[in-house]
């Protein structure tokens, strides 16, 4: 896997600013696109590990110690705040503290030092979600607003997204109405739920439209709409190195028998890729019977449209994995946020079709 050249990047006039950008799933997709990347700002070693394997432009550290005045040629802002505390796998502080948190965006929107009171949450990483809102807020104080702001979340933090866009357009931008995408409605042989929020500055906000059907258990993969493709199957990106049917039990999910849960099989779309992927037992067919071997870091991050060859470095490589956007996802969604034209959406595709690893 190559870094781009400079005259790749053919849209220059925009640059990048990703908070919490951990291994680089939005900064691949802004490279596909020729977006350049001023820097992806990550605390996590390891994923800084990965994105300078990668070639990406990595700034180690907190995004409370930086702003914007830190990378003034910065147009554009993307984040997708930890998770942890809002997800239904993690402990559950950001949906408790939500209604707090909500309440906090709005005092920041007044120009209130709420410092004090993140200090005060329950979990640190709850308070992180509204790191973009002081950056976006502290931009427009500066006189330099960003002309784009990409953000993503679980769809538990969806609320916070519906609140930020009522104070984004008390500063003068567009912004879509904050929706729960289908990571498998935009190509990714996976459902994952990711809710978004897209704010435009000179133009008017649009999200972008799904390519491919909805994954329903009920439904073959050829039913549905006939004007999207169908959902992408794990059998179709694992290629040679799964050459038998498999069945995969992961521990996403909820209710049901365990030993069942997240059941999918290769002529399905992949449940959630967490970090525990690792974790996950395949099974030849659909039995119990042999035991295949589990998901390599290739593998897992092919189901996370990350390049075959992405050099993945450190340690805890499956939390590096389960923790990011998937790049084709992040295609989709950054060139609606920056209103590119669709050949440069297809070539962008194009780049990010997986290679079998054989």
């Amino acid at each position: 896997m190559t870094a781009p050249t400079s005259d790749e990047s053919v849209n220059a006039p925009f640059g990048v600013i990703d908070l919490f950008a951990g291994p680089g799933g939005l900064d691949v997709a802004a490279r596909h696109l020729g977006v350049p990347v001023v820097a992806g700002i990550e605390w996590d070693k390891d994923a800084c590990a990965t994105r300078v394997a990668a070639g990406l432009p990595t700034e180690p550290g907190d995004v409370r110690k930086f702003g914007p005045s830190d990378f003034p040629s910065a147009t554009v802002l993307t984040g997708g705040p930890p998770c942890q505390t809002y997800t239904v796998a993690g402990g559950g502080a950001g949906r408790r503290d939500l209604d707090d948190t909500i309440g906090l965006a709005k005092r920041m929107a007044a120009r209130e030092d709420v410092s004090a009171h993140l200090a005060g949450l329950d979990d640190e990483r709850t308070g992180l979600v509204l790191e973009p809102l002081r950056w976006a807020l502290a931009a427009i104080d500066s006189g330099n607003p960003y002309e784009a702001i990409v953000l993503e979340q679980v769809q538990a933090a969806l609320p916070v997204w519906v609140v930020m866009r009522e104070l984004l357009e008390a500063e003068g931008y567009s912004v879509a109405p904050p929706a729960v995408l289908h990571t498998e409605q935009f190509g990714v042989p996976q459902t994952r739920r990711r809710a978004i929020l897209i704010a435009r500055r000179s133009t008017e906000a649009v999200m972008p439209r799904p390519t491919h059907r909805v994954y329903r258990k009920s439904e073959e993969r050829h039913e549905g709409d006939r004007a999207l493709l169908p959902w992408v199957p794990m059998g179709e990106v694992l290629g040679q190195s799964r050459r038998y049917p498999f069945s995969v039990v992961s521990n996403y999910g909820t209710g049901g028998n365990p030993k069942d849960r997240g059941r999918r099989l290769s002529t399905e779309p992949s449940a959630t890729v967490t970090g525990k992927i690792s974790r996950n037992r395949v099974w030849h067919g659909n039995h119990t019977e042999i035991e295949m071997d589990r998901f390599s870091n290739a593998e897992a991050g092919l189901l996370q449209t990350f390049p075959a060859d992405y050099p993945w470095a450190g340690n805890a490589i499956p939390q590096q994995i389960g923790n990011a956007i998937p790049p084709r996802l992040g295609v989709h969604v950054l060139a609606a946020a920056l209103g590119l034209d669709d050949e440069t959406v297809d070539r962008a595709l194009a780049v990010t079709e997986w290679t079998a690893i054989g």
